[in-house]
């Protein structure tokens, strides 16, 4: 409730800013339930007007739709500094964005690639086509981020990761990974066939926009070099920072900025 209480405020005192604020509250028909997320729109946005890119946001692990606005306030003011629309879905603090093949209630792929999207575009000015769409997360999200873009290019054209969890093999005990994808020691395979590191064939030279970043202290780095290096042997260009930091919020400050200048690019050769 005090986080709930602190958003309400940081928002109130920013009514007058150049952006505008919305909790958009869709109906998940592939999971029964209601999920809120937040959209922040350009400050000239008009809903009979000029046509805006979208960036999909996605948070880490324990956290929720309110992460990026709440923490890394510097993100309210990107909808206008970058001419985009932000979109910050929920994604149940430990969803890790995929439909779980052992929870039918988690299916949280389905829910952002096509009902939210779908929400958005039915309910916003947007460009609505892959060359108007980013997606960019951290930590789980990042994971996310590139999990839904490496299986939905039709969707997204560009994808990003900071301090993305790109294998999650090694934690076998952490983040509710064994109640969404079962114990891995009895179900290794969705294991394998739902880690990022392993998702490199889905895509070739032509298919996304990349950029990913991690900081070398961060116990996510082996899988985001391990990643870096599956791109480069398979002639995937992509973008790769890699400079020393550990899994903070210090250094996602830093990070996400790059994201939105590399999108800022994107949009502006696909225009």
């Amino acid at each position: 409730m005090k986080r709930i209480l602190l958003l309400v405020l940081i928002l109130a005192c920013h009514t007058a800013a150049a952006y505008n604020i919305d909790t958009l509250v869709v109906m998940s028909k592939s999971m029964y339930k209601e999920v809120r997320n937040i959209v922040i729109t350009p400050n000239q946005y008009s809903k009979n007007g000029k046509a805006y890119p979208v960036l999909y946001m996605l948070h880490g692990a324990t956290d929720d739709y309110m992460f990026w606005p709440e923490y890394v306030p510097e993100v309210r003011e990107f909808a206008d500094r970058y001419q985009v629309i932000l979109v910050f879905p929920d994604g149940a603090r430990t969803s890790w964005y995929f439909d779980s093949p052992v929870d039918s209630t988690f299916r949280y792929e389905t829910y952002i690639s096509k009902e939210l999207v779908s929400h958005v575009d039915q309910n916003y000015n947007t460009i609505a086509n892959s060359k108007g769409r980013a997606i960019t997360g951290l930590s789980m999200g990042g994971h996310g981020a590139f999990y839904l873009a490496f299986r939905h290019p039709d969707i997204w054209g560009a994808a990003g990761s900071t301090s993305g969890g790109m294998d999650f093999r090694p934690f076998p005990d952490e983040w509710d990974l064994a109640k969404r994808l079962g114990s891995f020691a009895e179900y290794p395979e969705n294991w394998e066939r739902n880690t990022v590191v392993n998702m490199v064939p889905l895509i070739d030279k032509d298919t996304l926009a990349l950029i990913f970043d991690c900081g070398t202290e961060d116990f996510f780095y082996e899988g985001n070099n391990a990643l870096h290096h599956k791109l480069l042997n398979r002639g995937i260009p992509h973008t790769y920072i890699e400079h020393p930091g550990g899994h903070t919020l210090d250094y996602w400050l830093i990070s996400i900025e790059y994201h939105l200048i590399f999108f800022e690019d994107y949009f502006t050769r696909t225009e």
